[in-house]
């Protein structure tokens, strides 16, 4: 299909999207107002009994941390849903949604440093926290409250990593029921010896997503003896991306390149993506632009807002300076695609997100929405410049400034003849 072709046809369908989005954009008020009567009979010294489905480490406070059981008190028969992973997009969840399951679970927490003893640690919050994250389904529990739960409104809304529920401080809490644990996440427990990347990857080759071990990850239950400690959930979501980006990254170094420039889109919860691979050795790229009303618009008086981060073949030395876990979202959905091909190549992604993006859900939708994206049609360009043009028109900023703010669709580390600007 040609690279003109491809857009009209996703113009067509992206102008539906946006009209079922407008008409559920004021229903987080709504939710949030209810949110006090959903919770309103709890109150500290009450044991609630529930089923958790997840934990939370929160990073305000480092080394000192809030610790989570996360559960959906009155929905525990669905707790599995409440879970955040790719099945959301497969179920097609709305930012509406997303923010009805988040702020739907109770956050029962207790505040440990993130060096507490968790190698061998089985009793008390902290080991009841541990079985909750190592087992692959929800896990029913008691917790003791200390406090009576709270929301407050300007973290779930403003966020921006993700909206949330309740709080309430927990003087305990107990299992009700024995935790299933799968012989993987058993074997990495117990190997001690091991290192948390090793670990990672071994899991991640083994078929469990990176949702699943970011959060084994983040309950300190990864990694040599020494080292485990417990890990902000947000750091330990980039964390897994990373190592686990890396390790398909150093499993393609020799792979073939690509033989063609290629145009994947996909539109999700207004967030729109453009994904260019072309010929040549692993170079990447993730430009975004922010519209003055989406969410992520550290400025929105300035207008669209645009970010970009960059890396070579050698890989990056350090973190990202300005599309934070974003970057590491999108980078390994690429190299989960290329590495089912067993190709490499350039690959530059584009991220409008619009206005339709009036609450903040988390890095997952950029992973999922880049990861579907190719299970969709593509469009094939004779050029990577001539792709970047075709896509330009499609973007909220001219050619001109993509072009000042993006190393690849600037040549400014490497010649375009690489993207097959002159095939012969």
């Amino acid at each position: 299909m040609r690279l003109s072709e491809f857009i009209e046809i996703e113009k067509n369908e992206r102008a539906e999207r946006r009209r079922l989005a407008g008409e559920k954009s004021y229903e987080i008020l709504d939710r949030l107002d209810g949110i006090g009567d959903q919770f309103a009979d709890i109150s500290g010294g009450d044991a609630v009994g529930s089923v958790s489905p997840s934990i939370f480490v929160g990073r305000t406070g480092y080394p000192e941390v809030s610790t989570g059981l996360l559960s959906p008190v009155g929905n525990e028969s669905d707790a599995s849903q409440f879970v955040t992973d790719g099945a959301w997009y497969d179920e097609g969840v709305s930012i509406g949604d997303v923010f009805e399951r988040r702020t739907s679970l109770l956050n029962a927490n207790q505040t440990a440093p993130v060096e507490a003893n968790v190698h061998d640690t089985w009793e008390g919050f902290l080991g009841v926290q541990r079985e909750v994250a190592l087992s692959d389904r929800p896990v029913g529990v008691e917790v003791g409250l200390g406090g009576t739960p709270e929301l407050d409104l300007a973290d779930s809304v403003d966020d921006v990593s993700a909206p949330t529920g309740p709080r309430a401080r927990a003087n305990d809490a107990t299992l009700t029921e024995n935790p299933h644990v799968p012989r993987p996440v058993k074997k990495t427990l117990e190997d001690d010896d091991w290192r948390a990347t090793g670990a990672m990857n071994y899991l991640y080759n083994r078929d469990f997503d990176v949702y699943e071990i970011n959060t084994i990850l983040s309950a300190g239950a990864l990694g040599q003896q020494a080292n485990r400690r417990l890990v902000p959930t947000r750091w330990s979501i980039t964390a897994v991306d990373d190592t686990v980006g890396k390790y398909l990254r150093g499993s393609q170094r020799n792979a073939t390149s690509v033989d063609s420039v290629s145009v994947w889109h996909n539109e999700y919860l207004g967030n729109s993506f453009w994904i260019v691979l072309a010929p040549g050795n692993w170079e990447f790229e993730l430009v975004e632009f922010k519209a003055p009303g989406s969410v992520w618009n550290p400025d929105p008086t300035a207008g669209v807002w645009l970010a970009s981060d960059y890396e070579g073949s050698e890989g990056r030395t350090g973190y990202v300076e300005e599309t934070a876990g974003a970057y590491y979202a999108a980078r390994l959905a690429v190299l989960e695609y290329l590495d089912s091909i067993n190709r490499q190549a350039k690959a530059l992604v584009l991220r409008h997100v619009s206005d339709d993006y009036w609450g903040p859900v988390g890095v997952w939708q950029v992973r999922e929405a880049i990861r579907h994206a190719f299970d969709g049609d593509h469009a094939e360009s004779e050029t990577f410049d001539d792709a970047v043009a075709g896509i330009a028109e499609q973007l909220p900023v001219s050619l001109a400034d993509l072009r000042r703010k993006s190393t690849l669709a600037a040549g400014r580390q490497t010649g375009l003849d690489a993207f097959g600007a002159s095939r012969d």
